[in-house]
């Protein structure tokens, strides 16, 4: 009787949160997960607090799905939740912490992710924390994300495929262009400028020196106009437009 009372002097949010904390002690993997999901929907710091839990489960997609429950917290205290979990033993969990901090624009882990972006083994998880950082849109990145870029890091010094490693560099160009430094204008234009580099890739480049801005890649993207990649051209020709310069 008396916790019944208790629990009536509870506010409908406080009851919701309550009841799906309860569920976070279930066995069963998927209701644990579910819970999560309900708290991380309800946008609220005391929501997020009782996700914490979750960042322990055993259970590796509770992990992952604990990494976006507990956003509604403050920055500071999310760089301090998540950063660890970068480091967690399996890729997923890694992949999805990755884009929770991205999703956070958290900025106290830029290092960290920098450092995921060129360490880490798997392409997957470094193309996230590429993105992560691209969201975050600090210059604080920039030289992570060109080194990748330039192609001059590669993980754990250990030689990827070209298809991974292109996967990786069109995300970091992507970046580039969002956090819009001047800083990666000469890197974005060899990255356009080399040909042995995807089109993919070339394009990426192409867009990102749009999005910056900065005159001196006008000379290199008109000269991309006569790439034999269509799609390239275009992506040049869009760059061009946002620079308001003639393209002839």
């Amino acid at each position: 009787m008396h916790l019944t009372q208790g629990n009536n002097r509870l506010t409908p949010i406080q009851r919701e949160i309550e009841r799906q904390r309860q569920r976070l002690a279930s066995t069963e993997v998927e209701e644990r997960r579910d819970a999560l999901t309900r708290l991380a929907n309800l946008r609220r710091p005391e929501a997020s607090r009782a996700a914490t839990v979750g960042l322990k489960d055993l259970a590796p997609i509770v992990r992952a799905t604990a990494a976006h429950a507990v956003l509604s917290l403050p920055e500071a205290e999310v760089a301090v939740l998540l950063i660890p979990l970068l480091q967690d033993k399996l890729e997923f969990v890694r992949r999805e912490t990755a884009y929770a901090l991205g999703e956070n624009r958290n900025r106290p882990s830029i290092e960290a992710l920098s450092n995921l972006l060129l360490a880490d083994k798997e392409n997957g998880v470094r193309a996230a924390a590429a993105v992560a950082l691209g969201q975050i849109g600090d210059e604080g990145a920039v030289s992570a994300l060109s080194q990748i870029v330039t192609g001059n890091s590669l993980a754990k010094g250990k030689k990827k495929r070209t298809s991974e490693n292109e996967f990786v560099m069109r995300a970091a160009a992507h970046s580039l262009g969002q956090i819009r430094s001047r800083s990666s204008v000469p890197v974005l234009i060899a990255a356009l400028e080399k040909e042995t580099n995807s089109s993919d890739v070339r394009r990426e480049a192409a867009t990102a020196l749009g999005l910056i801005g900065d005159i001196s890649a006008v000379p290199s993207l008109r000269a991309t106009l006569l790439a034999d990649d269509p799609y390239l051209s275009e992506a040049a020709r869009d760059a061009l437009r946002r620079l308001k310069t003639p393209k002839n």
